[in-house]
């Protein structure tokens, strides 16, 4: 018999980890997690609750200064110290004392150091290798960094460094126009530094064309200098402590400092994968229930799978790995049906996420080039988000757009995109349409209250039209009385 010092090690204390093992737990699983850094992970202390925090206070100046009596009331410049010091809040000074106590309470042990495979059902950590019955790696990803001549050594600012940073750069380069990067560009803008974003690619190309030009229009407004389709030649850092960045026309730019943000990659590469044939610095291969091929006892869960580099897909992941583990375990049934309680169906067509730039930019599913490419009959309709009666309200001038993809033959929902003001809190609606594959003729019931920005799904209906095929152009708006200022 072999002795096990737990049912399932989960490596790797992030968001995802921590949701695994809590969802393994709840099911009577003895389990333990392995972190070497703090509890809680990227997502806590140096990406997502960081980035947001720098971020709200210049939207809510912005939001103020879009509305007539309250842009009068807006008076003076944003206050740095307080936005830095609030930031610093919500990452607990970067204290995970918190987060500890909760894995404490769920009944989860913490072990603390690097964890690494050293054989099938093996872990090391330190000089101790501990058993157990189902390992889930959980470590989250890396950032990537392009090779550009000199990166290396002028002591570039990653995300984290930017998310944590105790001061703000009279001028700063962003190389990357990815979410991060138009985000903190945004961010730093707002804080009083002279921004500029360096991209080989449109902004957010990962979109539908046409949110990269509402945000690079945005980034432009804002006083920051976007430069597309470049690639630095090179990077130096001068003795007075300048950054100079050489693009390929000659040009130099100058910086106090320079931040990286050109994508991510899986965090694999010091796991001991290959103890286990494997191949380190890859993503590993997984299916539905997040088991890796070619195993029945180790799993890997979020980035570190490279399906869906998103905290929140990955802790989506994590709740259907917790169970099935536990499932497994317990000889239990697995429900790896599509849509079933131990699958992340939603990984392949039914991704949500949101940028939080000014404007937002809210999005799910297939783009309508993807969608052909998948062989979809679809039919795309758009719309301006400005003729809406409740954007109207929202905020005098309100910019956006909103985009339905239509599959024609199944008439559902694929995919859709919002970019606008506060548009983060329509997504949910078009996730639930899109998840569920709600018909079109059933959405027509699905009434928007008004006066709000979610009349927006009724013009999109309209647009695309009845199934008996009649439809209004986007083209046209219908302006009710009700939709007129003063009315």
């Amino acid at each position: 018999m072999t002795a096990f010092d737990y049912d399932l090690i989960v490596v790797g204390a992030g968001p995802v980890g921590e949701n695994v093992a809590d969802y393994a737990a709840k099911q009577g699983v003895r389990v333990a997690v392995v972190e070497s850094e703090l509890v809680g992970g990227e997502c806590s202390y140096w990406a997502c609750m960081p980035s947001k925090a720098l971020l709200r206070s210049g939207h809510a100046i912005r939001a103020a200064q879009r509305l007539a009596g309250a842009r009068e009331a807006v008076t003076g410049r944003i206050d740095v110290a307080a936005v830095l010091a609030r930031r610093s809040e919500f990452t607990d000074h970067w204290n995970d004392d918190g987060q500890v106590a909760w894995l404490d309470s769920a009944g989860i042990e913490l072990i603390r150091g690097h964890g690494r495979l050293v054989g099938p059902q093996q872990v090391q950590v330190g000089e101790r290798v501990f058993r157990a019955k189902a390992v889930a790696l959980a470590t989250g990803s890396v950032p990537f960094v392009p090779p550009i001549p000199g990166l290396e050594t002028v002591a570039a600012w990653g995300t984290r460094e930017a998310t944590a940073a105790d001061h703000v750069p009279v001028r700063l380069i962003v190389i990357g126009g990815g979410v991060a990067g138009t985000e903190l560009a945004f961010a730093f803008a707002s804080l009083g530094s002279q921004v500029t974003v360096i991209s080989r690619t449109p902004l957010l190309d990962q979109e539908e064309p046409f949110v990269g030009e509402y945000i690079a229009d945005a980034l432009e407004r804002e006083g920051v200098d976007v430069r597309l389709g470049v690639t630095p030649e090179r990077v130096v850092r001068d003795p007075d402590g300048t950054v100079r960045v050489l693009l390929p026309d000659g040009t130099n730019l100058h910086a106090d400092e320079i931040l990286v943000s050109t994508g991510r990659r899986p965090n694999t590469g010091d796991l001991g994968l290959e103890t286990v044939g494997l191949t380190p610095g890859e993503a590993v291969p997984v299916d539905d229930t997040m088991l890796v091929d070619g195993n029945d006892w180790l799993y890997a869960v979020g980035d570190v799978n490279g399906r869906v580099l998103l905290t929140h897909q990955g802790k989506y992941q994590a709740r259907a790995a917790g169970e099935a583990i536990a499932a497994r375990l317990q000889g239990r049934p697995v429900d790896d049906a599509p849509w079933g309680a131990h699958v992340a169906t939603a990984d392949h067509r039914s991704v949500p996420h949101v940028v939080f730039t000014d404007p937002e930019v809210a999005s799910i599913g297939l783009t309508e080039e993807r969608a052909r490419r998948a062989g979809i009959a679809v039919r795309a309709v758009e719309y301006d988000l400005g003729w809406v009666s409740g954007a109207k309200l929202h905020a005098d001038g309100y910019t956006g757009r909103a985009k339905l993809v239509v599959d024609e033959d199944r008439q559902v929902v694929v995919g859709a995109t919002f970019v606008g003001q506060d548009v983060a809190e329509l997504l949910h609606s078009a996730t639930i349409a899109v998840v569920g594959e709600v018909p079109i003729d059933r959405l027509w019931h699905a009434v928007p209250s008004y006066p709000t920005i979610s009349e927006i799904w009724l013009r999109l209906l309209e647009a695309y039209g009845r199934p008996d095929g009649s439809h209004q152009s986007p083209a046209a708006p219908r302006v009710e009385a009700t939709d007129r200022v003063g009315a």
